[in-house]
């Protein structure tokens, strides 16, 4: 069942998604690259370091992994391997198709697009566009903000402050949708409602917490924030 928390008032005129975790869940196909690099340098990774990656950078990540294993490398050489990773990921994106949507996913974008109400990607990938591409949802986004769009990555705001103005709404207009504390901080940061999709201990902190897309429907968002819509 959705957690609910005190609502605030305002409109509500668009919907800014995270991209893994929320539309598609590309999560395993990380994981896969990431281990795969790790194995090639010798280097200890599992899923809870994995799981420290989620809604990070791609620099970020070869830090944090880079860290783990007390390695010591210049930026130039962790540029290569994050290079190198997301090569290794890229190529298993051809694998995606549009089955690959996360069950709920597709039938909110389709019920928003419907009812009139701006669309956005708000994602840390790089990798946004292809992946969207495969999924054959360009059409549902009206704007992309991803990892090309800024400079700062989440919990920095950047990425959902910039689909909003590309949007043109301000924050108090759009709810966000994120599956990682850190986007659900980066959201909350810049002053946009929040729906989190995942467990109370990685993003309860959000307005809104669902364990899934299929429980975060527009008409369960539009009850919670029954003064949001009008």
């Amino acid at each position: 069942m959705p957690e609910i928390f005190e609502a605030r008032i305002g409109m509500i005129k668009g919907f800014i998604f995270d991209l893994d975790g929320v539309i598609t869940d590309t999560a395993e196909l990380h994981y896969l690259a990431w281990n795969s690099l790790a194995g090639q340098m010798s280097w200890k990774f599992d899923r809870t370091v994995n799981e420290r990656l989620r809604g990070v950078s791609r620099m970020d990540s070869i830090r944090i992994i880079q860290q783990h294993n007390q390695a010591e490398l210049t930026d130039d050489q962790l540029f290569k391997l994050a290079t190198l990773k997301n090569e290794i990921y890229v190529d298993s994106l051809d694998k995606l198709s549009p089955k690959d949507y996360l069950s709920g996913a597709l039938e909110l974008l389709e019920k928003l697009k419907v009812q009139g109400f701006k669309i956005a990607l708000g994602s840390a990938s790089k990798n946004s566009q292809k992946v969207l591409h495969q999924l054959n949802a360009l059409n549902y986004f009206d704007v992309i903000g991803d990892g090309n769009s800024v400079a700062k990555s989440k919990p920095a705001p950047d990425v959902f402050l910039f689909a909003a103005r590309q949007l043109e709404l301000k924050p108090e207009e759009c709810i966000v949708y994120e599956d990682a504390r850190a986007g659900v901080d980066a959201a909350k940061i810049g002053g946009f409602y929040t729906v989190g999709i995942g467990p109370s201990e990685r993003v309860g902190h959000a307005d809104l917490r669902c364990d899934s897309m299929q429980e975060a429907t527009l008409e369960a968002v539009q009850s919670f924030f029954e003064d949001l819509f009008i």
